[in-house]
């Protein structure tokens, strides 16, 4: 029999029992669609970690971080200088292998005001210029700080978009696009002048619905559609950037840190000193260096570390790979699963079919013939649940991005399609060799007696 006459074969027994046929391709059709889902989110999670660490800096990016000291020097851990300013002018000095440093002196503690509004910042931070380099930020409006301004301690601020947003108002309320270059806000009740303002960041799916939202009419859009600050739907890098504010470095020492804590004793530490190398290959050299000039300012005492934004694309490359390896895993036993029932489907099809199969191979067909028409329509039925498998796999994807508490979107790739499909097609292959095997060793004068 041509192969084409066996697949027709295969369609017309899987359509004359068409209940019984959908019953056992359901155990496949969920197996896709789990398979096809967790990939697509597993991709989403991978596209939205490596977005973060992008919109963080970049994978050159290093943080100098505050450690305990090590056991061998617990008894100099009261002399531990902690990130200083010497470090910042030492690493600039001697440490060519940095192509930036970045200080940062943290306010805590921070509200925002202007008139009746309110806003609490992410981060409110004394800066140097060089912090618009570390953090990959883009200036939309205005100027960032001058050295006039970090000399005399200037009351001046940059803000992100978000900021904006909640203490002018945003572009979708307002209807158009508001820059409060010149305007005054209080930072914790002392007047700022704004001079610059960020861009707005926003992932790809946050920017396409932001896009589509323009196109639709005003009646659709009604009501407030900005999500501010840690709204689900955005990538926590992002929403953190807009809610940024900056301030020169000397400005956030004299006006906040200078006065000291509640027993009035000043804290000339900074908050964080960010790295980047001059060239990724020569990172570890750089690393040393950096080292070997704060163990001199440290006098010897080391009590920092460094972290690599290569390491956090690691632990994100293995949290990937384990979550690739659960969810295959469950994935796979929910296709043997659906495999079983094919398996079980068939041998009852066989039973039910002794006596057609007897005077097939009474009238010539032969145990091979016999071997193959039954595979294949064992491997019809588990392509039929393949396909059936990958158009449900879109709509469970879909309710998946409905109710997904994070920006991430899951993202259903060609890759996880085939590979979903070919172990269909594989668990069919597998399941029908033994209802195969039994129905080509059927003897045909048995057979034709068989009631």
């Amino acid at each position: 029999m041509p192969l084409l006459n066996t697949i027709l074969v295969g369609f017309k027994e899987v359509w004359t029992h068409k209940f019984r046929s959908v019953l056992t391709m359901l155990g496949i059709i969920l197996g896709v669609a789990s398979l096809v889902g967790m990939a697509a989110i597993i991709k989403g999670m991978e596209n939205g970690m490596k977005e973060a660490m992008i919109a963080m800096g970049g994978a050159d990016k290093v943080l100098l971080e505050q450690q305990e000291v090590p056991v061998d020097q617990e008894h100099l851990a009261d002399q531990a200088p902690g990130r200083t300013m010497l470090d910042v002018q030492a690493l600039k000095q001697a440490a060519p292998m940095l192509r930036v440093v970045s200080p940062e002196m943290a306010v805590n503690n921070v509200l925002l005001t202007r008139a009746d509004k309110t806003c609490m910042p992410s981060e409110c931070v004394g800066v140097w210029s060089a912090v618009v380099e570390m953090n990959l930020h883009t200036l939309e409006h205005g100027r960032f700080f001058t050295e006039l301004d970090e000399e005399h301690a200037n009351p001046v601020c940059v803000i992100g978009t978000a900021i904006r947003d909640e203490l002018f108002g945003s572009p979708e309320q307002v209807g158009q696009e508001i820059v409060p270059i010149g305007e005054v806000i209080q930072i914790n009740s002392q007047p700022f002048t704004i001079v610059g303002m960020f861009a707005r960041y926003e992932g790809e799916r946050e920017k396409k619905e932001r896009e589509l939202a323009k196109t639709k009419p005003a009646e659709e859009v009604a009501g407030p559609s900005r999500q501010r600050g840690w709204g689900r739907r955005g990538n926590w890098a992002f929403q953190r950037k807009n809610l940024t504010i900056y301030m020169p470095l000397n400005t956030a020492w004299v006006r906040f840190r200078a006065a000291g804590d509640k027993d009035g004793i000043p804290d000339p530490r900074l908050s964080d000193i960010d790295l980047k190398v001059g060239d990724m290959s020569e990172l570890e050299p750089a690393l040393q260096q950096a080292r070997n000039v704060l163990m001199l300012t440290h006098r010897g005492i080391e009590d920092f570390g460094f972290r690599t934004q290569e390491n956090q694309l690691e632990s994100i490359n293995t949290q990937i790979r384990n979550a690739r390896m659960s969810g295959g895993v469950i994935a796979a036993i929910s296709l043997l699963v659906g495999g079983i029932g094919i398996m079980n489907i068939m041998l009852a099809s066989i039973n039910e079919r002794i006596r057609e199969i007897g005077i097939c191979k009474a009238v010539g067909a032969t145990g091979l013939a016999v071997f193959i028409q039954v595979l294949i329509e064992s491997v019809v039925i588990a392509m039929l649940g393949a396909a059936m498998g990958v158009m449900a796999s879109y709509g469970f994807v879909r309710v998946l991005e409905l109710v997904s508490p994070t920006a991430n979107a899951p993202v259903i790739t060609t890759g996880a399609l085939l590979i979903a499909v070919a172990f269909s097609i594989g668990v069919g292959v597998v399941a029908g060799l033994f209802p195969a095997f039994k129905a080509a060793r059927l003897h045909p004068i048995q057979a034709l007696r068989y009631e």
